[in-house]
């Protein structure tokens, strides 16, 4: 499934209660928000989608680092991306946005007529599927549209009626899950014998039907959709706060700036190269937050607290089993993950110390976490930074590379900031019968190439997705979103290391590596440790406090960081730190961004050492979109997420990077 990674946190504005596999589906193709990136905002109407598939930030610090420069100005067609393949005219628009509404009745008709016979059964698929293509280009003109210019009020209009249209779709359709179960598995089954051409819905059908176990009478779903009312108040709540209530004070740096430190402010000042800077910033923002404890404590409690309620309201034995189950992904990848990364502390440890030598500081503490490793005034243009995707992105072979060349050629790609332009960056990929979109705000920095590659990455995975299935089939999981975005940025690596002009060059990029794998795999994994730790003792009765959270976060900080071996020293009023992340509102999310990457660096191994079948096997998994279920997908290709052997890679890819830059540190 194709889902998206937000920094606006109304991406928790959403209504949660309503579960059905088939809502899930339209809520993939429904919103144009299937985007994959760092940075979008959602549309502020959002469809109906379960809380099981929220779609939270990449982090916080990776698309904070990305937030462009919005007085920058481009104008020129060549570099906006062209809606026109979307529709032609907004007439055009407007008719299909009718034409959806006309078919409402329709859709509503056909409730009572499923288990008629294959033909019903295949008549009303195809009837729901072919609202599920209008709908993926509905809403990528309507969100797109308005990110080229978020202040136009129009665009705003026609998103928000957009999203009461996915609303009223989601209504009308809300009958086929419960009328799938009823029917029953063996009926079904005799109909997908029956009725060939029912073999390409037979996915969706298993995903209906495999958890009957935990799908209520008709009663008893009615009521769980009531309760997508109430389901976002602790997510809600905190998103106020954070983003607009709390009165972020200002700092007045060494060189005499003074800086808010809000969030966006907090994030760039903690990657300055001048100590006393970082340390005011640690020491205002957490003060800060330290004053609102206890409310997001509540707060937090509260969401954990609606995560047990659907858990056992549904019969799962746990929150992370039924957070997990809406993929079908083991509970024991989740658990191997934690485990061989805690096993693996020293690697981290090892990086802390290689950090503090760089920096050249005698003692390595938090506020000393982000600073790059090495100073580059590097540049890149947009031409350049293309060139760079296209060249290191041969190894995938000649079609992929064409592929891409063709995106930038024919205007696939949004590209500079611009004022009033949606920040950051997203692929959108769901609008099946077109091609895909990428937003960008490039600014010539090699973070800005690497997000390029990033995107272009996720946009090629829906491309060949897209290519290879048919509809019902073509959406992929969130659980394998990361893996083709990361791919592409180790691809990246590889080739600018090979051609770097200097060991400073290398130094640079070996630097920007290293953080990239702290942040998406540590920090990530850290974060699913928290998850799983407050998640089970709320199941076992436990409330908690923010005083409570904050030592439990505090314990795990301390260790993953080494503060008792005095790697990296931990000071206590850092310990707040969960109370600034958003993710813990998404219901056991994090943790993919760290199998994905993972998952990725295998793949990529083993297609740069040029492996008999590896970039078949990878492109395949890339292809395969939706057609199969993700954790099994990955394991038919090579890479089980259960064993430690992705993640045991992963630690060796950053010892290899390490290596690297010892032996180049010892050469000076």
């Amino acid at each position: 499934m194709n889902a998206g990674n937000f920094i606006s946190h109304r991406v928790k504005q959403i209504t949660n209660g309503l579960e059905h596999r088939t809502l899930r589906l339209f809520a993939v193709a429904i919103a144009a928000w299937l985007l994959i990136g760092c940075g979008a905002t959602p549309p502020v109407v959002q469809p109906l989608v379960p809380e099981t598939e929220t779609v939270p930030p990449k982090t916080e610090e990776k698309a904070q680092q990305k937030e462009p420069p919005m007085e920058s100005i481009n104008t020129d067609p060549a570099h906006r991306w062209n809606l026109q393949d979307l529709f032609a005219t907004d007439a055009d628009f407007d008719a299909a946005t009718k034409k959806v509404e006309t078919d409402l009745p329709k859709l509503a008709a056909l409730a009572g007529t499923l288990g008629k016979s294959p033909s019903s059964l295949l008549a009303g698929l195809e009837a729901l599927f072919a609202v599920h293509l209008d709908l993926s280009r509905i809403n990528s003109y309507a969100g797109q549209s308005s990110d080229e210019d978020v202040r136009n009020a129009e665009r705003l209009e026609r998103r928000q009626r957009v999203g009461r249209l996915n609303t009223d779709v989601s209504k009308a359709m809300s009958f086929v899950d419960p009328e799938i179960l009823k029917v029953g598995r063996k009926k079904i089954d005799r109909f997908l014998k029956k009725e060939p051409k029912l073999a390409i819905y037979a996915h969706f059908l298993d995903d209906i039907l495999r958890r009957k176990p935990h799908t209520l009478d008709e009663k008893g779903e009615a009521i769980i959709a009531a309760t997508g009312l109430l389901s976002q108040t602790a997510s809600t709540l905190y998103s106020i706060l954070a983003n607009g209530d709390i009165p972020w004070p200002t700092i007045t740096l060494t060189d005499g700036t003074e800086v808010r430190i809000d969030h966006a402010g907090y994030a760039r000042v903690r990657t300055s190269s001048v100590r006393a800077d970082r340390i005011a910033a640690y020491t205002a923002f957490w003060a800060k937050w330290k004053e609102y404890e206890q409310t997001v404590g509540v707060s937090l409690d509260s969401q954990l607290k609606k995560d047990l309620f659907y858990s056992q309201v549904r019969g799962y034995d746990n929150c992370l089993a039924r957070s997990l189950d809406a993929n079908k992904v083991p509970e024991s990848v989740y658990h191997m993950l934690i485990k061989t990364t805690n096993a693996n502390l020293e690697t981290l440890h090892r990086y802390l110390n290689l950090r503090k030598k760089m920096l050249g500081l005698d003692e390595l503490r938090y506020h000393d976490a982000y600073p790059p490793l090495v100073e580059s005034d590097l540049k890149f243009p947009i031409e350049k930074g293309k060139q760079l995707v296209l060249d290191s992105s041969k190894p995938l072979g000649e079609e992929y590379v064409n592929v891409v060349a063709k995106g930038f050629e024919e205007r696939w790609m949004d590209t500079f900031p611009r004022p009033g332009k949606m920040s950051g960056a997203y692929s959108n990929g769901s609008a099946y019968d077109v091609h895909p979109y990428v937003l960008m705000n490039f600014n010539e920095t090699y973070g800005s190439v690497s997000t390029l590659a990033h995107e272009w990455g996720h946009a090629m995975h829906s491309y060949l997705a897209n290519k290879a299935q048919p509809l019902p089939l073509a959406n992929y999981s969130i659980f394998v979103a990361e893996v083709a975005s990361t791919f592409n940025e180790g691809l990246l690596l590889d080739h600018v290391l090979k051609n770097a002009a200097s060991d400073e060059e290398k130094l640079f990029y070996l630097g920007s590596a290293l953080e990239g794998l702290r942040t998406t795999f540590f920090r990530q994994t850290m974060f699913a440790e928290f998850e799983l730790e407050i998640h089970t003792l709320v199941e076992k009765g436990e409330a908690l406090s923010g005083k409570r959270l904050t030592q439990i976060y505090g314990d795990i900080l301390k260790r993953y960081h080494g503060h008792d071996k005095k790697v990296m020293v931990i000071d206590d009023a850092y310990t707040l730190e969960w109370a600034y992340v958003p993710h813990f509102y998404y219901n056991y999310y994090v943790f993919k961004y760290a199998t994905s990457l993972a998952a990725a660096s295998l793949f990529v191994e083993d297609v740069l050492q040029k492996k008999e079948g590896a970039t078949e096997r990878y492109l395949n998994v890339l292809k395969a979109g939706g057609s199969k279920y993700p954790y099994e997908l990955l394991k038919e290709a090579g890479v089980d997420l259960a064993t430690p052997a992705p993640y045991e890679a992963l630690m060796a890819r950053m010892n290899r990077i390490m290596d690297q830059i010892e032996e180049i540190l010892s050469r000076r």
